[in-house]
């Protein structure tokens, strides 16, 4: 670690003093022209308005801050270090960590030194800029000015590594620390565990839970540790383990709280296990936590996700009636599993109940019906909510585009689907792989194969027609059409492009080799397909099988029968009924019509 600071230190000084200097010199230009502060201030009053501001994080924007900055360092006698200290911090909260820094360095060229807590706001900057090397240049400052790293020091580091991904060098961290005779604290360990269990490394997350409780730093194992286990445990459908977990943690005298009970409901409501999980909300009552609003919006969401609205609804009145106002996402939930479930007047009605509680619809909101006015071809309808939405300032978009043109497909109105997308682009909204995906498959199946292809052009030119989605769907088309020899030239040059066709791919272009006769090219694909590390489906089959058995190549579709229902596939209804066809033909001996029978 020791080489690691003395480069690091090296590289943050002559980066402080010369790509800094630009940064300083232009926040000293913008500050200078500020107003100085009237030298009759009361400067106590002055110093404790700033601090109060800070706390209660009321700047107006970054420049209201800088403009305090200004008046602090034109005060006399000047500030101390923590009263720089406060405002340092808070833009920093605000995310402006290249402007803390050139503060910090404009500071010190007052006279000003810095404290420990202004090196930690320091190295928290450049861990959140990416710049982890110089945070730990900084770890090397506050040891050679004889200063103590403390546990916001260690901390900060940590979660720099972390979240670089580098979870092993914050564990080397911290054991390194911990023989300098710094101590971790239950932070540090949250902030490990938490990191581990985002990357989906939960069992090794348990195994630090575990051995943290073995050694001397049981003390360490705290409600937020247990609180990320269980989260994580949660997404990974484990609840059992999870509510084993609540039950250990009450054991040891740790109480749960409210972000317990909240990752506990949403993992047993996503096992479909609602009794216990309204079993927890009632032991939520009994110890005095009080229910969140996001406690019932994942209920709300998880009973409309499951088609249970009656149930949904009800959870939705008792919110009310407990006095928590329900939300944008608790609405937008409640709108999408109407739409889900087809009953759109009502959708429509929790729109207009959310504007009468005072609570502004979003893009969602408005997306979500479009998509479930779309769904039912009811396309006129879903426009004018596209209407409703410029009309109310909401602005669209690109899903709400993609929705409405793939709407507007759906009902074979391709004219009206490639004029919203012209004027998508007039308003500023950028097409996505998505947009083109929508038109062009919509442009494909109302025929018009010849726009679809002038838009994949358009597509390559914008390089977004690097997706086999695409291919696929145009392939699709073109054999739609007939126009095989432009749907193979696609189909062989996709590797020239970087692209591997898909089981999807390869079904489409047998379905077209088939269609026009061509069984041999046909089975040479499908043989290849295994080769390529693309493995046939059933889809895949049934397709060559229906090709065969249309133009009499009897003998190839039973072989290849055999070898479908030998990988667990069954024949679909139409291939099926063409098989009964030929056994009741009276053409096939008995032999081979009982074992087509077995097969079919």
């Amino acid at each position: 670690m020791g080489t690691l600071l003395r480069s690091s230190h090296t590289c943050f000084r002559s980066y402080c003093y010369s790509t800094l200097t630009a940064a300083a010199s232009a926040t000293t230009s913008i500050a200078s022209a500020k107003k100085t502060p009237n030298h009759n201030h009361n400067q106590n009053q002055f110093l404790k308005s700033v601090r109060d501001q800070c706390k209660s994080r009321s700047f107006r924007n970054v420049d209201h801050a800088l403009d305090l900055f200004d008046k602090m360092l034109h005060t006399h006698p000047l500030p101390s270090i923590a009263d720089f200290n406060h405002v340092l911090g808070a833009i920093a909260r605000m995310k402006h960590y290249p402007v803390v820094i050139s503060l910090t360095k404009r500071i010190e060229s007052f006279g000003i030194s810095p404290n420990v807590y202004t090196l930690n706001i320091l190295i928290n900057c450049f861990c959140h800029w990416n710049r982890l090397d110089f945070g730990f240049s900084v770890l090397a400052t506050i040891l050679k000015l004889g200063y103590h790293p403390d546990s916001v020091t260690l901390n900060t580091l940590v979660k720099g590594l972390c979240l670089q991904g580098n979870i092993a060098g914050a564990v080397k961290l911290v054991e390194d620390m911990e023989k300098k005779g710094y101590q971790p604290d239950a932070f540090t360990c949250g902030t490990i565990l938490n990191a581990l269990c985002k990357i989906g490394e939960t069992d090794m997350a348990l195994g630090l839970l575990r051995k943290l409780e073995e050694g001397d730093f049981e003390h360490l194992v705290s409600l937020r540790a247990y609180n990320t286990i269980i989260d994580s445990l949660c997404k990974d459908r484990l609840v059992t383990e999870a509510m084993n977990y609540l039950t250990e943690m009450m054991s040891k005298g740790i109480q749960p709280d409210l972000i317990t009970y909240n990752s506990l409901i949403r993992g047993l409501c996503n096992c479909s296990r609602w009794r216990e999980a309204t079993t927890l909300l009632n032991e939520m009552a009994q110890r005095k936590i009080v229910p969140s609003v996001r406690t019932f919006n994942i209920l709300v969401d998880a009973f409309c996700k499951e088609g249970m609205l009656i149930e949904a609804k009800k959870v939705f009145d008792k919110m009310i009636q407990r006095g928590i106002e329900p939300n944008v996402v608790s609405y937008n939930s409640l709108i999408d599993g109407y739409c889900l479930q087809n009953k759109l007047n009502d959708a429509i009605e929790a729109l207009h109940m959310m504007v009468e509680r005072g609570c502004s619809p979003n893009v969602v909101s408005y997306s979500t019906l479009i998509n479930g006015f779309c769904k039912n071809k009811r396309i006129d309808e879903a426009m004018n909510l596209f209407n409703e939405m410029s009309d109310k300032g909401v602005t669209s978009d690109v899903v709400t585009y993609n929705t409405l043109i793939g709407g507007f497909c759906r009902v074979q109105r391709h004219k009206a689907a490639l004029e919203l997308f012209h004027k998508m682009q007039a308003c500023g909204q950028l097409p996505d792989p998505q947009t083109y995906a929508v038109l062009l498959d919509g442009l494909c199946k109302n025929g018009q194969v010849v726009e679809a292809i002038k838009m994949f052009l358009e597509m390559e030119d914008k390089t977004l027609g690097n997706d086999i989605v695409i291919y696929n769907i145009l392939i699709d088309g073109l054999c739609n059409v007939g126009n095989l020899k432009v749907a193979r030239e696609l189909f062989y040059s996709l590797p020239t492009k970087g692209l591997q066709p898909n089981v999807r791919t390869y079904t489409i272009m047998l379905k077209g080799l088939c269609k026009e006769g061509l069984l041999e090219e046909a089975s040479e694909i499908f043989e290849k397909m295994d080769g390529s590390g693309c493995s046939p489906n059933d889809c895949t089959y049934n397709t060559i099988i229906y090709g065969l058995l249309r133009h009499n190549e009897t003998s190839k579709a039973i072989k290849y029968l055999e070898i479908m229902v030998d990988k667990g596939f069954s024949a679909n209804a139409t291939v099926a009924s063409m098989f009964f066809d030929f056994l009741s033909s009276n053409q096939v001996d008995e032999n081979i019509q009982e074992f087509l029978l077995k097969l079919v």
